[in-house]
């Protein structure tokens, strides 16, 4: 059983420069929306970082850019059930590092709901 929540963090990790995607993935993302492999690939991954595919991302204003699919109000993904590989592991067995931090934070704040987020403002 995870040591973490998910639903409790504002999407550290969707905010990674590089989401790698393997062909099995772009495959799940198609079923999930009703497209073809090609449509998904031109829709959703770019070749990036020597990757074949690679998520796209947008602007997000705590993170600068962040996975397409994560809705930036609701701070939740929006494909979960046809997330990527990367993510059905992360973050491996035991715990999460963001999810400690957090906990961390929101103990030190008195704050149950306090979120750190990054500031691009600058």
């Amino acid at each position: 059983m995870p040591l973490y929540d998910c639903s409790k963090c504002p999407g550290y990790c969707c905010s990674y420069p590089l989401i790698a995607l393997d062909k099995r993935d772009v495959q799940r993302l198609a079923k999930h929306h009703g497209m073809s492999f090609e449509a998904a690939r031109k829709a959703f991954t770019k070749k990036e970082h020597g990757r074949q595919y690679a998520m796209r991302r947008k602007k997000d204003e705590h993170y600068g850019k962040i996975c397409r699919f994560f809705d930036t109000k609701e701070r939740r993904c929006t494909i979960y059930t046809a997330r990527p590989s990367v993510c059905r592991s992360f973050p491996g067995e035991g715990k999460c590092g963001y999810y400690e931090f957090l906990k961390f934070e929101r103990n030190a704040q008195d704050d149950p709901e306090f979120v750190a987020l990054t500031d691009h403002s600058d």
